[in-house]
């Protein structure tokens, strides 16, 4: 799926610098007579459909409840463990375990660039990049919030994540497997000591 879109990339490259007063309709021309234009719409469509299904069935899963070192259902899962999870039932791609681990391995994007199925993080234990959900669109998330607390959706301009917010990344589809370096149960530790938050009605 890759080459495709590399060979999209280049031909565009390539006109613009060729003709760089050329019109947009010529380009349109150039890539739907070598039969690109239909193939980086099948790509937006294919990339656009795996994040709705992640997105689903990470709605799946509300109500599971938290597990330190949880990465299933049936044991309950941490807010990493949920996302890896996720992104390897859905879309075949192994994250690292950590959250700090898992932003270090994804592309950073703006906030105001969130679509679907990017990654979330914040800092909730004084330490950057501590806590990670999926971003559902509509300025929510999705995550395995603490101890006591099961995986659900929330708001992410209340004010005690507006606060904590660390930044957002994007998962590559060209991520390989990684074999997991860090035990079962780390998380980063527990998330213990991290308040509630209040909800505004």
């Amino acid at each position: 799926m890759r080459l495709p879109l590399a060979l999209a990339t280049l031909l565009l490259a390539t006109c613009a610098h060729a003709n760089p007063g050329g019109s947009g309709d010529d380009l349109e021309r150039l890539l739907s007579d070598k039969g690109l234009l239909g193939k980086i719409d099948q790509v937006r469509q294919t990339v656009s459909t795996k994040a709705s299904e992640l997105v689903l069935n990470a709605m799946g899963f509300l109500g599971v409840p938290y597990r330190r070192g949880g990465n299933s259902a049936e044991t309950g899962f941490d807010c990493s463990g949920f996302v890896r999870a996720m992104y390897e039932q859905t879309v075949g791609l192994a994250l690292p375990r950590k959250a700090d681990q898992q932003a270090a391995a994804t592309e950073k994007i703006d906030r105001t660039d969130l679509q679907p199925g990017d990654l979330v993080f914040f800092n909730t234990m004084r330490r950057a990049f501590s806590h990670v959900g999926i971003y559902v669109g509509d300025g929510k998330f999705i995550h395995s919030p603490r101890p006591g607390a099961e995986v659900r959706v929330e708001d992410m301009g209340v004010s005690y994540w507006k606060r904590r917010f660390d930044g957002a990344r994007r998962v590559s589809h060209s991520l390989r497997a990684t074999p997991s370096s860090t035990p079962p149960g780390d998380d980063n530790g527990s998330h213990q000591d991290r308040p509630e938050p209040k909800l505004a009605s």
